[in-house]
């Protein structure tokens, strides 16, 4: 979508053909357990959403898009009963952490100050030269290390290193894997810091339907109900963009590729995926630990050692006895989301790539471990495993809903290795997805640099 309101705002005539009845890819939300239970089918909680230039650019708000701020952004629970807790002020953050509020300090006071650089640079290909030198080699010299490392190194208490853990294993990576871990953990909270971690109130398709009304404000159209299996079946066209995973690209795009560059998007690498429950709940989820009440998301997965062992053994084909949950409590800030009086949870861990295992008991031990008597509270559940997301897109294979593993042989190389990440050997061929820089995240950005890059070949 990012990519269709750019090509479409700069004059040009877009068609996007979507194969669901509906639009929104993974911004979707829907009935899933019980009649009044609004559950966000797969993205919930959105840290980048503000950061985004094409979000910051776009009339959403006049479009019915409303932006809720939980009063926490996220809380981790602790079994001695303490919440680390991530709040819009990255100084009360800090304030939180005891012992380790200097060091925390140390680490964000500069990077808040570089945030808008850093945003510019980072939501982008890699800019070969950096616009702003300065910014992100700060940002660099401290994402270079591993995660675990990272945490060691800078904190001398356990909340401080749960909280770091628990945003870096957003990366869907072994912890103790250096530069993504713990790029992405420190992009999260600075993102947090700055923007906060916003979700759209009425659920995440909400967001869905105001770009959808911004592209056919600038003329683009849409048709949806079109799963396409052959360019041939696509009207003529100067440039043709795939928001697809690029094994998908190298099959529909057929002989318009070399047989060698689709060889190449084939040996693409995909990581672990996901196993989900929606919850509709009879109250609010009963954390021992009070911040965890007030906070939109919650990490639950125990100490920094519990959480990079999680996360290694998803990589190495094996469903954790303790995952690492990935929760949102929408309905604490959102009324919207489940009947009065009821609420709603969002809740998910990583599993191996294509696991078919169940993973409900684990995951409730998991939150009845922090929050005894959950399973009380569990009017109904709804189960998404690595196979249903697979089947509800296939773009997601084996329940990678990343796009891809973020490795450092990987990250910098999206889908393959070329000067311009967005092109193809066919000069009318692109790709937009998350398959692409910067990445996974409701952003719009893989979408905005692949427009750019059709507008300056000059084809169109």
């Amino acid at each position: 979508m990012g990519a269709a309101i750019e090509l479409a705002r700069a004059g040009r005539s877009v068609l996007v053909v979507e194969a669901h009845d509906t639009p929104g890819g993974g911004m979707r939300t829907a009935e899933h357990t019980l009649p009044g239970f609004r559950h966000d089918t797969c993205s919930a909680i959105h840290p980048m959403a503000l950061a985004s230039p094409l979000f910051q650019s776009l009339p959403l708000a006049e479009h019915g898009l409303e932006w809720v701020h939980p009063d926490v952004l996220v809380a981790h629970p602790l079994d001695d009963g303490r919440a680390a807790t991530l709040l819009k002020s990255h100084q009360a953050t800090a304030a939180s952490l005891g012992p380790d509020a200097a060091a925390y300090r140390r680490l964000f006071d500069p990077l808040v100050r570089d945030a808008p650089a850093l945003f510019g640079e980072l939501l982008g290909p890699p800019p070969i030269p950096p616009r702003h030198p300065i910014a992100l080699g700060r940002f660099g010299w401290r994402a270079l290390p591993s995660a675990l490392t990272a945490a060691r190194r800078w904190f001398a208490d356990e909340p401080a290193r749960a909280l770091f853990a628990g945003n870096a294993a957003h990366a869907v990576m072994p912890l103790d894997r250096p530069l993504a871990t713990g790029a992405i953990g420190l992009m999260l909270m600075l993102a947090g810091h700055v923007h906060g971690w916003p979700f759209p109130r009425g659920g995440a398709g909400r967001l869905t339907d105001a770009l959808v009304a911004c592209l056919r404000g600038f003329r683009g159209e849409l048709a949806c109900g079109w799963r396409v299996e052959s360019l041939d079946e696509l009207p003529r066209a100067r440039a043709y963009l795939f928001d697809t995973a690029p094994s998908a690209l190298a099959r529909i795009a057929g002989r318009r590729l070399p047989d060698a560059y689709r060889r190449r998007l084939h040996r693409y690498r995909h990581g672990p995926g996901v196993f989900k429950i929606d919850y509709a709940l009879s109250e609010p989820v009963p954390w021992t630990a009070e911040p965890c009440r007030r906070a939109g998301t919650v990490h639950v997965g125990g100490t920094l050692d519990e959480i990079t062992v999680s996360e290694r053994e998803a990589w190495q084909g094996i469903e954790a006895r303790r995952p690492f949950v990935l929760a949102a409590q929408q309905s604490l800030f959102d009324p919207t989301r489940a009947p009065d009086g009821r609420h709603t949870l969002w809740a998910y861990c990583h599993v191996p790539h294509g696991s078919t295992v169940d993973m409900t008991a684990a995951i409730e031990s998991q939150i009845e471990r922090f929050a005894p008597g959950f399973r009380d509270c569990v009017l109904a559940r709804h189960v998404i495993t690595c196979a249903d997301y697979e089947r509800y897109n296939p773009n997601l294979i084996g329940g990678d809903v990343v796009g891809g593993v973020a490795d450092w042989r990987q990250l910098f190389t999206r889908p393959v290795a070329r000067w311009n990440p967005y092109t193809t050997p066919d000069r009318h061929l692109f790709i937009c997805s998350a398959s692409t820089p910067p990445g996974a995240g409701v952003h719009g950005m893989c979408g905005v640099s692949a427009a750019r890059t059709v507008l300056a070949s000059g084809i169109v």
